[in-house]
Parts: structure tokens; C-alpha cells; sequence
């Protein structure tokens, strides 16, 4: 028996190969817009932190206590384990017209299985906002 050479399997082959480069890019693209997300979030809650900080620059415990309780779904930065918020730092004095620096460190958890093998199982997101001191004046 004699067989004859065709291409019936290429289309497969190139099928198996390009679907798993393309789940490879989209899984990419899952945890970015993941990561991303949770940036945003935590870009926010330091900014709520600096508008309290704004009016009440020397209320450290006020202004932690803002940031952490600004959201708690889908980022709970009410978890210590996960969410660092270190005391503020003032730039200058704690007058008006100086500023005011809040930052935010959340462990983001990379869950696509091999994109963690890349990635590593956790990468550090960090939010940094600067807000001008609004009260009190100073002579």
C-alpha cells in the first residue's frame, strides 16, 4: 500500500501552536487588567488619605485610618497583611502651602498558574500621592 503525502495535519499543528501563544497573550493581558485595577484603587485610597491629610496634616492615626477604610472590595486595605500604608511624610513644615506625601504598598497575588511562574507568585503595587497642606496657617 502506497501513502500519499498531503497536508491534512498542518492545519492542526499550526491551530495547537498559535491558540496557545494566544492564551498565553490573554492571560497577560487578565493580569495586567487586574493589576491595574487594583493600582487605580489604591491610587485612590491615598488620595483620600492626602485630602484628609490636606486639613489635618499632624493626625498620622486619622489619616492611616482614612486610606485603610477608604474600600473594601475588591482591594480590602483594611488587611494588614497585604496593604502597607506608612505614616505620611510631611515636606517642609505642617503649615499651609507645604506638602503632604502619602504612599500605599499592596501585594498584588499574580493568580493565572503560569503567569506565576514568570511574574513570581506576588508583585508589590505601589501609590504615591502629593497633596498641598490646606490648614493650618502658620506665621
Amino acid at each position: 500500500m502506497k501513502f500519499k503525502k498531503t497536508e491534512r495535519g498542518q492545519s492542526l499543528v499550526e491551530l495547537s501552536i498559535s491558540l496557545t501563544f494566544m492564551l498565553f497573550v490573554l492571560a497577560g493581558v487578565v493580569e495586567f487588567g487586574m493589576a491595574f485595577f487594583q493600582f487605580i484603587q489604591l491610587r485612590d485610597a491615598a488620595q483620600e488619605g492626602a485630602l484628609y491629610g490636606s486639613i489635618h496634616p499632624t493626625d498620622t492615626n486619622g489619616i492611616i485610618s482614612r486610606v485603610r477604610y477608604s474600600s473594601s472590595s475588591p482591594v480590602d486595605l483594611t488587611n494588614t497583611t497585604t496593604v502597607t500604608v506608612p505614616p505620611p511624610t510631611i515636606i517642609g513644615s505642617a503649615c499651609e502651602g507645604n506638602s503632604l506625601q502619602i504612599d500605599v504598598y499592596y501585594d498584588h497575588v499574580v493568580f493565572m498558574p503560569f503567569m506565576s511562574q514568570i511574574l513570581g507568585p506576588k508583585r508589590t503595587l505601589h501609590a504615591t500621592v502629593i497633596d498641598t497642606i490646606l490648614s493650618p496657617m502658620c506665621p
